[in-house]
């Protein structure tokens, strides 16, 4: 193991389960101290013990991170138990797959709040320490349908357009405070997250089969190979890659 983050503080959002929970233990393999933050306390607890176990420094705060003071509260509670946060992963998100005219009000902004206001306050909260630090990295999980828009996901597909420019201008903002920020945008990923959305697009009528898939991006991207392209982008390896968005999709987007 190369140690691509050791001696720095990450934290990640959505971080007990999929690709969240795949970069966990990478991160943390990779001689990170990883706080993980996620409001499944069950799956969370579960990882952080099993990692723990494994001698890997780990915490995990169980949080809403949609909300400011549960971020302001697992923010606290990470930098108290690991140090000060200098790799920010913000992974943490949800789908909605409906038509839009019948999408409503309630869905669209708490779609937007899980996930794209969490990075705002997510960013918001850690920027200081980071900045202090005397810098940082922040990887955003977006998406390919930032942009390759998929029927019956105008809501999902616009929060993903949101992730990506957030990703720009964090970076825009704070390259000479020494801070990067990057987009990773997986395709199809063989995560419950992933698999619910194949099923919902099907009921629909989107073709979303196993051969539409093939020819699309070849097969479904696994967690890990997500988890690796936010690694890098976390990483030293990736010094001068700063407002990019990095493409996990075996070329769906490249057609």
């Amino acid at each position: 193991m190369t140690g691509r983050l050791k001696g720095k503080v990450a934290l990640i959002s959505g971080g007990a389960t999929g690709m969240g929970g795949a970069a966990s233990r990478l991160f943390a393999e990779h001689g990170a101290r990883v706080g993980i933050v996620d409001r499944n306390a069950e799956a969370g607890r579960a990882l952080e013990a099993e990692l723990s176990a494994e001698g890997l420094d780990v915490c995990f705060v169980a949080a809403d991170v949609s909300k400011a003071d549960d971020v302001r509260r697992a923010v606290d509670a990470v930098q108290a138990a690991l140090g000060p946060i200098t790799v920010l992963f913000n992974h943490a998100g949800s789908i909605v797959v409906k038509p839009f005219l019948e999408t409503t009000e309630e869905e669209w902004d708490g779609l937007h709040a899980v996930n794209v206001k969490s990075m705002f306050l997510m960013t918001k909260a850690v920027l200081p320490q980071m900045i202090a630090a005397g810098g940082g990295s922040i990887v955003c999980t977006s998406s390919i349908s930032a942009v390759a828009a998929t029927p019956m996901e105008v809501l999902y597909d616009t929060t993903k357009g949101a992730c990506h420019m957030f990703a720009r201008a964090i970076a825009v903002e704070f390259r000479d405070r020494n801070i990067r920020c990057n987009a990773v945008c997986p395709g199809f990923v063989a995560t419950p997250h992933g698999n619910r959305e194949v099923e919902l697009l099907t009921r629909y009528g989107v073709d979303v089969s196993e051969a539409a898939l093939a020819a699309q991006q070849g097969r479904m991207c696994e967690p890990i190979e997500v988890a690796r392209a936010a690694l890098f982008l976390a990483s030293d390896d990736a010094s001068f890659v700063n407002g990019a968005q990095l493409f996990v999709d075996n070329g769906f987007t490249a057609a």
